[in-house]
């Protein structure tokens, strides 16, 4: 038989990965990372390793941020060497931006292959730049495993986002030695720990305390893979980065809780210990308790209340207002932001970065909090439909009667507008579910008009770009529900953002089906360049070309070709309907909207 260093070095690895807390890896098939998948399918085999398929690299690396995001666990990507790896960039971007774990597995030509127009082999060890908080181009696994073998290690650790390539270290490291996977070093030894380690911003690897991605760039040779026995491995809990010591502030200046994308429920409990206003976007998942502020928009923009500001506590990413940016930006307001993405927060040019922060035992300025609360009570959004009028329904008067049939009707005739469509998405949402929001008008719309409700909400706040939404909405899915765990995913987004990801609906037949709802508006374009700047300089005809980019896309057609349900909903009470009834597979819901 025969053997295969490549093969050996990829069971190693995975093991290592595995008894490091990594549950979900997503493979995009290819020759190179043969040794890889075929270890990857193994250990899937024996119940350590979910494994998740996806023909489109894109699509993988957004599957994959999507598990992370949900998970808080470094999740792996494994792509074959050339364009392969340049295809998970927009997913690598986001991720460093956002703060989420992701293990790049890149396979590659060894280096005497490098350089000199070798099919499918380019400059791939470094590919993803300052984006990466770990670079690691490894040895080629050797016909002879010893602990020798694992040096010549070469690794790029990027500790800021605001270094250049000349600043960032580049120097040689050897692989820790265990005896984890098949108890004989080999060339990947000590990359796994090493690697989740860096995505999770712990001991000293990558940007302390920041998660983020990590890229091991496999090279190997020929034989690519071979039949081996696959050692056995125990799970495990990835690693958890130590609390950081929380600054504690003073009550004394008059402040507010900004809460921007994966906030999380620490906004809310930290204006709630220091009795401060909480204004939390929609996609922050900290939108709720007593103290949250409805109207923010125009509650900053007012005299009395965001003239007043003294001091603003940032966490999470804010990115859907230019009301919040505006205040960050200001000079005389103290910004205190904790750092949770690849880019330090500063709008204003002296906003203090922070691990932690925590407040200190005082009074609440009730005056402060009272003017808000009692403005906020004011904006608050209902948009629950009219009671029936029952007294109207069991009237004598015919005329009577008839008018409240007629009410009754043209209730349950309504059309879907976009308030109504988040609305009715919001209410069928619980803490069970899971809601990911696309970048289009509608999360405006939902910042705007919703209430407060505590369920999880995911959006790809990082960059806000609209690719790769339906991958990272499945990803959540997945993960979400993994274990049998019950809820349902819905992911609401803009036609656009839909088409612009439609390939992730392509789903393997044996692998289990998420439930999942990607619910689309469909005006026919991107309407949400109606309301920038540009709609008020371009003429009609090139506003429509170049930014509207109106279409006819059947997307029932496009559910039927990659076997999604469909359903096309233009009324409340059908949308209030097929949102609430048991889901037995994926579906696309589509909203048909004016512009």
């Amino acid at each position: 038989m025969t053997a295969s260093p490549a093969s050996d070095a990829a069971a190693d690895l995975l093991a290592e990965l595995i008894r490091h807390g990594v549950r979900d890896l997503v493979l995009a098939p290819g020759s190179r990372s043969q040794s890889i998948a075929l270890a990857a399918v193994g250990y899937a085999r024996a119940g350590v390793l979910r494994v998740h398929v996806r023909i489109d690299e894109r699509a993988a690396g957004f599957t994959a941020l999507g598990m992370a995001r949900e998970t808080g666990v470094p999740a792996a990507v494994l792509c074959t060497s050339g364009t392969a790896a340049g295809n998970l960039l927009p997913a690598v971007m986001e991720a460093f931006h956002a703060g989420v774990p992701l293990l790049l597995l890149t396979a590659d030509r060894p280096p005497e292959l490098r350089g000199i127009g070798a099919n499918q082999a380019t400059v791939q060890s470094g590919i993803f730049g300052a984006f990466t908080r770990l670079l690691i181009d490894a040895p080629v696994p050797a016909d002879t495993a010893t602990a020798d073998s694992v040096s010549g290690i070469t690794d790029s650790v990027s500790d800021s986002s605001d270094e250049t390539d000349a600043d960032r270290r580049v120097e040689p490291r050897h692989a820790e030695q265990s005896t984890i996977g098949l108890g004989v070093p080999t060339a990947w030894t000590g990359l796994g720990v090493r690697a989740v380690r860096a995505a999770l911003g712990r001991d000293g690897e990558g940007l302390p305390g920041v998660r983020g991605p990590v890229q091991l760039n496999l090279p190997t040779r020929e034989p690519l893979s071979a039949t081996i026995e696959l050692p056995a491995v125990t799970p495990a809990d990835a690693p958890t980065p130590p609390r950081a010591e929380p600054l504690v502030l003073p009550r004394g200046p008059r402040t507010v809780v900004i809460a921007g994308a994966d906030a999380g429920a620490d906004a809310e409990g930290l204006a709630h210990n220091g009795g401060w206003p909480l204004i939390a976007e929609i996609v922050s998942g900290a939108r709720f308790g007593r103290l949250l502020v409805h109207g923010y928009r125009e509650l900053l923009g007012e005299a009395a209340l965001g003239g007043r500001i003294e001091r603003a506590v940032v966490l999470g990413h804010p990115t859907l207002s230019r009301e919040v940016a505006a205040l960050l930006a200001r000079e005389d307001v103290e910004v205190l932001a904790v750092r949770c993405g690849g880019e330090a927060l500063d709008l204003n040019g002296h906003t203090r970065a922070l691990d932690a922060v925590d407040v200190a035992p005082g009074t609440v300025d009730r005056e402060w909090l009272g003017a808000w609360m009692t403005a906020s009570q004011a904006r608050m959004v209902d948009l629950s439909a009219p009671a029936p009028d029952h007294d109207g329904l069991s009237s004598d008067d015919k005329a009577t009667r008839l008018g409240a049939v007629r009410a009754e009707l043209d209730a349950v005739r309504a059309r879907v507008d976009r308030e109504m469509l988040v609305d009715a998405v919001w209410r069928a949402t619980w803490p069970h579910d899971r809601l990911v929001f696309g970048s289009s008008r509608l999360v405006r719309v939902a910042d705007r008009v919703l209430g407060g409700k505590k369920v999880p909400v995911h959006a790809n706040r990082g960059l806000a770009g609209i690719d790769g939404t339906i991958a990272t909405g499945i990803g959540i899915a997945l993960a979400s529900q993994a274990e049998g765990s019950p809820g349902t995913t819905r992911v609401l987004l803009g036609d656009l953002s839909f088409l612009h990801d439609v390939g992730a609906l392509l789903l393997p037949q044996d692998e289990p089906a998420p439930r999942i709802q990607v619910i689309v508006g469909n005006d026919g374009g991107g309407t949400i360049f109606d309301a920038l700047e540009v709609a008020g300089t371009a003429p009609a005809a090139d506003l429509d070309r170049a930014f509207y980019t109106p279409h006819a896309a059947n997307l029932a057609a496009l559910a039927e070709a990659y076997g999604w349900q469909f359903s096309r909903i233009d009324t409340r009470s059908s949308l209030d309907q097929v949102l609430t009834s048991p889901i037995d597979g994926p579906q696309i819901i589509e909203i048909p909207l004016e512009r």
